[in-house]
């Protein structure tokens, strides 16, 4: 699911102001690089979501016999899917 750039930068100043009310950290960087990263992560993380996305409705239409979206066995075998492109990524 695609989120907008606000979001995802919303989130990541989120987490930073998070970690700042935190003394269990020291911190050897700027706060907006640890920002921007979080931010990268997320997006990099989200394109590989929208990709294992795409690569289970793939499969699912490749089969022989049809089925509907939104069927019990169509989710069963999205979800399958799904799973297996997100292990392959470690995720």
């Amino acid at each position: 699911m695609r989120i907008s750039r606000e979001k995802v930068n919303h989130i990541s100043k989120m987490i930073v102001n998070d970690l700042v009310k935190r003394d269990d950290f020291d911190y050897k960087t700027e706060l907006n690089d640890v920002r921007l990263e979080i931010t990268q992560v997320i997006n990099e993380y989200l394109k590989i979501e929208d990709s294992a996305d795409e690569e289970a409705r793939k499969v699912c239409a490749s089969y022989s016999r049809k089925m509907r979206e939104g069927t019990d066995e169509w989710d069963i075998l999205y979800n399958r899917h799904y799973e297996e492109y997100m292990s392959k990524h470690g995720l």
